[in-house]
């Protein structure tokens, strides 16, 4: 193909925004109150509305979902080994580790690329204080096995859920299941608030440490009783999710159209292998990632080539984070083979709102030239 200088870039991803009269409209009463941070009323809004559509039993907002993710950790007063996988982003282990846990790593499963609950119970010692699962890709973790296990061994579930906005379970909000589960709003994720994050738990009673610990530790004006951070959502980024929240149910409609293009185009394909459609699972689209098979062109060449034509992609989740040099000397020999299989050979396209059918065919197209 000699016209790649003259394609139209593809992103990989394109951030939602509401126009700017709605933003605008949003945020002016911000200049009368004068109120910017330490949980307005915008931060108040935004919290109940997201514990509704999310089908939370509570919830609270964060600067952003790391935050949220080693908030929820130190609440719960967890010591010792978190059982989870090495297929995520770097937040995920960074969490556990910056709470003074250990991070035992599990293999995933081959289809959805989460969290294999069949191999969890292998890794349970008397050290197991809890087990984060993955919803990767906006893929459901088997909810119900890890419940069972949750009940049988007693542990903690946390679910890392920052791409599971909007899924749902035979019909139940994500937030419903586990223990607590993170959510990210990011701007690369479907819904976003800029920077920002949530944490949905089923205890009430870890609301008042929730609070204080994103929050220095406060827990009166003159105060402190626990070590803290600062992760308060502030005013400004509240506004933008109160705003991309009246669009959501456009937003997944129009990923889960586009998904469906990429799906026609590459399912049945012999050397590429797409996510499954999950039985009563309510897909997100979060990503459309595809792991190339036996190819006569591996990840990388593609991913070059792809950029070279104006499409960017990313290998997401790459490497895996027992690799990571941070870790890799004591994590570097977990007995992870479908994690390593998947991550040397997985490549995320582009997909966010706005994405035209023509664009992924574009995609599909060069794709098939090479693949």
């Amino acid at each position: 193909m000699d016209n790649k200088k003259t394609e139209q870039k593809i992103p990989l991803i394109r951030p939602f925004m509401p126009s700017m009269e709605e933003y605008m409209e949003e945020i002016s009463s911000l200049w009368t109150t004068r109120s910017l941070t330490n949980m307005g009323q915008k931060h108040r809004q935004l919290e109940e509305a997201l514990k509704e559509y999310l089908g939370a039993a509570n919830l609270q907002l964060f600067a952003n979902g790391h935050g949220a993710l080693e908030c929820v950790l130190s609440a719960f007063q967890l010591k010792g080994e978190v059982i989870t996988t090495p297929f995520t982003f770097a937040s995920t282990i960074h969490a556990i580790v910056r709470c003074g846990l250990t991070p035992v790593f599990c293999d995933i499963r081959p289809d959805d690329f989460t969290l294999d609950a069949e191999k969890v119970e292998r890794y349970i010692t008397k050290k197991t204080a809890a087990i984060l699962p993955v919803h990767v890709y906006g893929m459901a973790c088997d909810v119900a096995a890890m419940e069972k296990i949750q009940k049988t061994y007693g542990l903690k579930v946390i679910y890392d859920a920052a791409h599971a906005f909007g899924v749902k379970v035979r019909g139940r909000g994500i937030a419903s299941y586990g223990d607590a589960s993170m959510f990210s709003f990011h701007a690369t994720k479907l819904y976003h608030t800029v920077e920002g994050g949530a944490a949905a738990f089923q205890d009430e009673t870890l609301a008042k440490p929730l609070t204080a610990l994103k929050d220095f530790g406060l827990t009166g004006p003159e105060t402190v009783d626990l070590t803290g951070c600062n992760s308060k959502l502030d005013e400004f980024r509240s506004a933008m999710g109160i705003c991309n929240l009246r669009h959501i149910e456009e937003i997944l409609k129009e990923r889960q159209t586009a998904g469906m293009v990429y799906d026609k185009r590459l399912s049945g394909h012999p050397r590429i292998q797409i996510l499954p459609q999950q039985q009563d699972v309510t897909r997100n689209y979060a990503y459309y990632p595809i792991v190339l098979k036996e190819s006569a062109i591996s990840r990388d060449q593609l991913q070059q080539k792809l950029m070279e034509h104006g499409v960017l992609t990313r290998k997401y989740f790459y490497p895996l984070c027992c690799d990571f040099p941070c870790y890799q000397a004591e994590y570097g020999q977990s007995d992870v083979p479908i994690a390593r299989a998947v991550s040397d050979h997985v490549l995320c396209l582009p997909l966010f709102f706005g994405i035209t059918e023509g664009e992924i065919h574009r995609v599909c197209d060069l794709i098939e030239t090479w693949v």
